[in-house]
C-alpha cells in the first residue's frame, strides 16, 4: 500500500509519527465511454463558456457562485492563507464512550501506521484505547479541508474514521412518522419471530456480490465470443402485502427451510412469541377471547334437540 499522508498524532505533549492508508477500496467494475459501432474512447475538453476556447488545466481555478449570479474566483493562494491548525496533525480532542457515536457520522477508514521511532508511543495509545473502550475524537485536515474524525483499534492497529459535521446530517422528517399506525399483538409477534429465525453472527466473508460476479461473466462471454446466459432471478413482487401475517408466516417458514429445520419447528417460536405478547395484553383486549366458547355452546345442543324429536 502506498501512503497517502504523513504527519503526526498529537496526544497530549506526545507527537506520535504516522503515515495513512486506506483501509478500503472499491472492487466495482469501471467503464469507459466508447463510441458504440468501434469502442473508440470519447475524450472530454475543459471548454471556457464565455469563448468556447479549451483552457490548460494549470489556468483553472475555483469559482464560487453568488447569489445573484455573480461569480467569486479563489486561486490556490487564497487556499493557503487560510488557517487549518491540524494541517500534518491529528489533534485529539477527548475520548467517548463508542456506543456514544451514530455511525450515520461515519465517512471513510484509513490505518495508521506509526513511524519507526515512534512505534512504543503508539503502542501505548492503541492499548489505552482498547482497554478504556472508548474511541478518540480528533481533527485532521485532508486535502486542504478539516474534517471530524475517531480513533479505534482494528486487528492492532489504530484505524482513522472520518466523519461529516453535525450540520450535514439531514432530518429524517418524514409524515408516516406521524401516523397512528395499528400494529396488532400478534403481527408483532411474527414479525419478532421472523428477526429471530434470521439471527446470527455476522461473518462478512459469507456475503458476496453477486451483481459484480455476474457482471464479469457477461465480460468474459464478450471476450471469448461466447454466448451470455440470462442467470439473473425473478424479481420479487413489490406489490401491496394483502395479508401481512400470511407474508410474516410464509417468510419465517422459508428462513427456517434455509437453515435445514422443518416447517412444524419453525412455527415454535411464533407460537412462544403469541403466547408472550398474550400474557402482556391488557383485559380489555382479551375480552372478547373469553366470550367466544359461549358463542360455541348453543351449537352443540341443536344437534341434540333434533335428534330427541
Amino acid at each position: 500500500m502506498r501512503a497517502i499522508w504523513k504527519g503526526a498524532v498529537s496526544f497530549g505533549l506526545v507527537n506520535i509519527g504516522v503515515k495513512m492508508f486506506s483501509a478500503t477500496e472499491e472492487r466495482d467494475i469501471s467503464f469507459h465511454q466508447v463510441r458504440r459501432e468501434d469502442g473508440s474512447r470519447i475524450r472530454y475538453k475543459r471548454v471556457a463558456e464565455a469563448d468556447g476556447e479549451e483552457v490548460a488545466y494549470a489556468d483553472i481555478a475555483k469559482g464560487y457562485t453568488l447569489p445573484g449570479g455573480d461569480m467569486v474566483v479563489l486561486t490556490d493562494d487564497d487556499f493557503a492563507d487560510l488557517p487549518l491548525a491540524s494541517t500534518r496533525v491529528v489533534d485529539v480532542l477527548q475520548f467517548v464512550p463508542t456506543e456514544q457515536i451514530d455511525p450515520i457520522y461515519f465517512a471513510k477508514s484509513y490505518y495508521l501506521e506509526p513511524e519507526s521511532p515512534a512505534v512504543k508511543p503508539y503502542v501505548l495509545l492503541r492499548d489505552a484505547l482498547e482497554n478504556s473502550g472508548m474511541v478518540a475524537i480528533v481533527k485532521v485536515a485532508l486535502r486542504n479541508r478539516e474534517q471530524l474524525a475517531t480513533l479505534r483499534v482494528r486487528e492492532g492497529v489504530i484505524v482513522l474514521e472520518t466523519m461529516i459535521w453535525p450540520d450535514e446530517i439531514r432530518e429524517a422528517s418524514f409524515g408516516f412518522l406521524d401516523e397512528d399506525v395499528n400494529v396488532r399483538p400478534q403481527e408483532r409477534a411474527m414479525a419478532e419471530s421472523l428477526v429471530e429465525s434470521l439471527a446470527g453472527d455476522f461473518e462478512p466473508e459469507s456475503f458476496h456480490d453477486e451483481y459484480r460476479a455476474a457482471l464479469q461473466q457477461v465480460i468474459d462471454a464478450k471476450v471469448e465470443g461466447r454466448e451470455v446466459v440470462d442467470t439473473v432471478p425473478a424479481a420479487p413482487d413489490t406489490g401491496q402485502v394483502v395479508d401481512l401475517m400470511a407474508a410474516l408466516r410464509a417468510s419465517v417458514e422459508a428462513a427456517k427451510k434455509g437453515r435445514g429445520e422443518s416447517v412444524s419447528e419453525s412455527k415454535a417460536p411464533a407460537k412462544k412469541a403469541a403466547k408472550a405478547v398474550a400474557k402482556k395484553a391488557p383485559a380489555a383486549k382479551t375480552a372478547p377471547a373469553k366470550k367466544a366458547p359461549a358463542k360455541k355452546a348453543p351449537a352443540k345442543k341443536a344437534p341434540a334437540r333434533r335428534k330427541s324429536a
